[in-house]
Formats: C-alpha cells, structure tokens, sequence
C-alpha cells in the first residue's frame, strides 16, 4: 500500500472512532431546582 493511502485510512479510522467516542459520552446532567423570592406585591396584578 501506498504510505497516502495508509495516512488517509488511519485519518479515518480516527475519526469514526471520535465520533463513536464522543457519541456514547453521557452529557445529560440532572435539573437543578432553583427558588426565587416573589414579592406579594406582583401576585397582586
């Protein structure tokens, strides 16, 4: 094999195995609740 087809297919190889790492990443984070003070004055309106 030529040593540009070599290059090209481990270009590739590396960039379908990126693509599946990055692809089972897990990068869901949990919701965080957050409380506000509301004034009464704005539950009036």
């Amino acid at each position: 094999m030529s040593r540009s087809l070599v290059i090209v297919v481990i270009v590739a190889i590396l960039l379908i195995g990126g693509l599946f790492f990055l692809a089972g990443r897990d990068t869901e984070k949990q919701p965080v609740r957050v409380e506000k003070v509301v004034p009464l004055e704005n539950l009036s309106n």
